[in-house]
């Protein structure tokens, strides 16, 4: 069994915010395996379905991004799954818009959402799927501001294919593991 969180900030303000990319890449992947994303348990949205066999959870933690892992560690502790059972899908400004990449593990990167995993899982061990959101072109530019604000409408078009292929490689993890997904999609 696995959980497949897509991390993001609940409200319409945050609709297409660089920080909702995880959100929306969780939908194309409840469209590609057909799961709907409607019931409500431990401060989050989810859905149950199956995917290549295994039957997964997805979730859209609703405790803002700074407080995922509360979402995270309660549906982990109710499914009773390993963290290794864990798929994270979220932004990443340190990627080039558009850019996909796989881990196996890591830090939180800067990112708050992945920290707030980290300590309440209590362990940097789980898969992630990071979506790059680029950085700002300014150095001096705030990075929260940057992160809450939208995406173009040419931005937009950029990542639509990136959703649909993190979708694709939520799969491959699931039926062939992180590290083959990683060399296929890296």
């Amino acid at each position: 069994m696995y959980i497949i969180a897509g991390l993001g900030n609940p409200g319409k303000k945050y609709v297409n915010s660089r920080h909702n990319v995880g959100f929306d890449t969780l939908d194309a992947v409840a469209a590609k395996y057909n799961i709907d994303i409607k019931k409500v348990k431990f401060n989050g949205i989810y859905g149950e379905g199956t995917i290549e066999g295994e039957k997964v959870v997805l979730v859209k933690p609703q405790t803002f991004m700074n407080l995922s892992g509360e979402c995270i560690r309660d549906f982990k502790n109710w499914y009773k799954v390993e963290n290794e059972q864990i798929i994270i899908i979220y932004d990443d400004i340190s990627l080039p818009l558009g850019k996909m990449r796989i881990r196996p593990k890591g830090s939180a990167g800067g990112h708050n959402g992945i920290k707030s995993i980290i300590y309440q899982t209590a362990s940097e061990v789980f898969p992630r799927i990071k979506i790059g959101v680029g950085a700002p072109d300014n150095p001096d530019y705030d990075l929260a501001d940057y992160v809450l604000g939208h995406f173009s409408k040419k931005e937009i078009e950029v990542l639509v294919p990136v959703a649909v292929k993190a979708a694709e490689a939520v799969g491959d993890i699931i039926k062939n593991g992180t590290e083959k997904a990683m060399s296929k999609y890296n």
